[in-house]
């Protein structure tokens, strides 16, 4: 593939809730500061069934999904300084933002107040359609590229692109690690990866999950206990006890109930985004001076210290690869929880 080749396989959605099919799409050319990447793999994470279907909005179809890339470098610009042809690299959930806010400035990219560019689903600053993972290429700016360290398999990469740096980023923030007592909701696709490194982060690590059916894999993971939240008495008998949770769902939760979980000072955060609004109690926060937070994914920097912090660590998602013609299948298994953890798309079968 070369600077002059302007389509490239893929699958999208061609409508709102339309089943995701084979097509082509196009592909800029390789720019100055541009790197063509040969993909290799794409993490399908609950957020592209949210936007395929428009749960989070009116989407922009025909939408190719994909923010979990992991893949090989073939072709660099003449400005481009980080990287060249053979590097293994990652695209996250960015591809571009206005790099003048005082977040982009500081390295918070997430959240960048002039407009950042998501790697699909958004437009580009020329107005053109921005197209994910599940394709054979991609082109992006090498500011937007991270370097997929030697010690993480390409396919178990690839989830960290989100589901790893959407819950390292508050693990680090609200400073998960010894001494600290952490809560996981929910042992999914984000959580497992939750349960990895609040583990390795040193932290006493509980999952809360519905029922106790995934308690052996959650043990495994690095988890110290398991407590099914199903079970009312489960909220009486940790009452008062963390001092951060975590919530990687994307249904609605009782949140009051889930606060009375936290130390005084405590702080219950949201990554999980449900498509409909839930309630709270202020009473909840005041008592205990705590903290109701939401967290979005990572800004470029942190995500290549979340990528080198696995690869110290030898963590990697744990995965179940499938070919593009199955990807409307695993929709379906991701909607009903069958799937440990992640499903990553194998992109040579595209």
């Amino acid at each position: 593939m070369t600077t002059n080749v302007s389509t490239v396989p893929a699958y999208a959605a061609p409508a709102a809730g339309a089943p995701l099919e084979r097509t082509t799409i196009p592909r800029r050319p390789v720019g100055e500061h541009d790197v063509l990447i040969d993909i290799k793999f794409a993490g399908i994470c609950h957020s592209d069934i949210h936007q395929a279907r428009d749960g989070w909005g009116t989407g922009i179809y025909p939408m190719v999904p994909g923010h979990e890339i992991a893949g090989i470098v073939t072709e660099v610009g003449p400005g481009v300084t980080r990287f060249k042809a053979g590097d293994r690299v990652g695209v996250g959930c960015l591809v571009d933002s206005c790099r003048d806010c005082d977040n982009c400035v500081a390295g918070l990219e997430q959240y960048c107040t002039g407009g950042s560019v998501g790697t699909y689903n958004a437009r580009d600053k020329n107005g053109e359609p921005t197209y994910g993972g599940y394709s054979s290429h991609i082109v992006v700016d090498e500011r937007f590229t991270v370097r997929i360290p030697e010690g993480i398999a390409l396919d178990e990469a690839a989830p960290l692109l989100c589901a790893g740096i959407t819950l390292y980023s508050p693990l680090r923030h609200w400073q998960a690690g010894p001494g600290k007592k952490v809560a996981i909701v929910g042992l999914g696709g984000l959580g497992h990866m939750g349960v990895k490194i609040a583990h390795a982060l040193g932290a006493e690590v509980t999952v809360l999950s519905q029922s106790l059916r995934k308690q052996a894999d959650g043990l495994k993971l690095g988890a110290d206990h398991y407590h099914a939240t199903s079970d009312e008495a489960t909220f009486e008998e940790l009452a008062g006890t963390f001092d951060l949770i975590v919530s990687t769902v994307s249904a609605p939760l009782p949140v009051d109930k889930y606060l009375g979980l936290l130390r005084t000072d405590g702080a219950f955060v949201n990554v999980g985004a449900p498509e409909e609004p839930v309630s709270l109690n202020l009473f909840s926060v005041i008592g205990g001076r705590k903290t109701l937070a939401g967290s979005g994914i990572g800004g470029l920097p942190e995500t290549q210290e979340m990528l080198d912090f696995c690869a110290e660590h030898g963590l990697g998602a744990e995965i179940e690869v499938i070919s593009a013609d199955q990807i409307n299948e695993a929709y379906e298994r991701v909607l009903a929880s069958d799937v440990r953890y992640r499903f990553v798309i194998d992109t040579a079968t595209i």
